[in-house]
């Protein structure tokens, strides 16, 4: 597991240095190590750059595919699934091509070299408590994330969640819909974010977050951060 840990580490950083050093990557920023902003070339970019240039660097076959299927759907998002192999490892890397709302200006990180555009730390987490809000079909690892960067919320972040929403026409029912959901389905979103804890965090971190609680502590915490800021 953690030979495939580091593995995916380093896959992921070729990924990102190729999709920021390309024209499809232009005014694209890098969300959460993985994630960029809708874009359709992504996926010609990495047909005709990103399996070669990782077989190279790496010695991985590869494919690359945009997802079928219910999250194909969402009018904010695009999801690309790359698949790497060699030998007896197996690896996948969802990219997430998703839409979001910055009040604020980017901010320039770099990694080994290469630049990488990034929305503010408000931005980002601010976005994350639209994707519950907003998606199609939720995705747990946004209340996992919600839980883990919510110091990131500013004082001022439910006047600025308030102006996205309304930009985004999203109404107050589906908002209210949503968190009913989370607070009546109480014991299936726990489970469900148990699993993202133990399939998708860093081990360590897993470790302390399940003896913290695990699934039931970060769901009443993510919950009452979106409560704050985004009351219906």
């Amino acid at each position: 597991m953690q030979i495939n840990s580091q593995e995916t580490d380093r896959l992921q950083r070729v990924v990102a240095r190729l999709v920021a050093t390309s024209p499809a990557g232009v005014n694209l920023l890098l969300i959460g190590g993985f994630r960029y902003r809708l874009q359709r070339e992504l996926l010609s970019l990495g047909r005709r750059v990103i399996l070669g240039q990782v077989y190279r660097e790496l010695g991985y076959e590869g494919s690359v595919s945009a997802r079928t299927g219910p999250d194909a759907d969402s009018p904010n998002a695009r999801f690309l699934d790359l698949r790497f192999w060699k030998g007896n490892i197996h690896l996948e890397i969802p990219l997430e091509v998703t839409r979001i709302l910055c009040l604020d200006p980017s901010i320039i990180r770099t990694a080994s070299g290469t630049v990488h555009p990034t929305p503010s730390d408000a931005d980002l987490i601010e976005s994350k408590v639209i994707a519950v809000l907003n998606r199609m079909f939720l995705q747990h690892r946004d209340l996992v994330d919600i839980f883990l960067y919510g110091d990131k919320l500013r004082p001022d972040s439910a006047a600025r969640l308030k102006q996205k929403l309304t930009k985004m026409e999203l109404r107050p029912e589906t908002v209210a819909q949503r968190l009913k959901d989370l607070q009546e389905h109480r014991e299936y979103h726990a489970k469900a974010i148990q699993k993202v804890i133990e399939e998708q965090v860093e081990s360590t971190v897993a470790q302390q977050m399940s003896s913290g609680g695990g699934g039931r502590a970060v769901l009443d915490s993510a919950l009452n951060l979106i409560l704050k800021v985004c009351s219906p």
